[in-house]
């Protein structure tokens, strides 16, 4: 499936901000042109696949049905 089969709602263009890599599993923020942060938790795998780096431009594509907030 191509990026552009994908719905537009579901995607999130910017640039990596942050990496924090674990020995299996990392995080990845995206920051969006409009400041909105968007972390990913992905395989530290993907990560080097992907030639993940800090300033690079990607898109976060977001496939979910739910988001649960709580209050404090």
């Amino acid at each position: 499936m191509s990026i552009l089969a994908v719905n537009a709602r579901n995607q999130f263009r910017g640039k990596v901000r942050e990496i924090i890599e674990g020995p299996v599993v990392s995080e990845v923020d995206v920051e969006t042109p409009s400041g909105l942060v968007v972390t990913s938790v992905i395989t530290t795998r993907s990560v080097h696949e992907l030639g993940l780096q800090v300033g690079r431009d990607v898109v976060a594509l977001v496939k979910s049905t739910e988001v649960s907030i709580a209050t404090l």
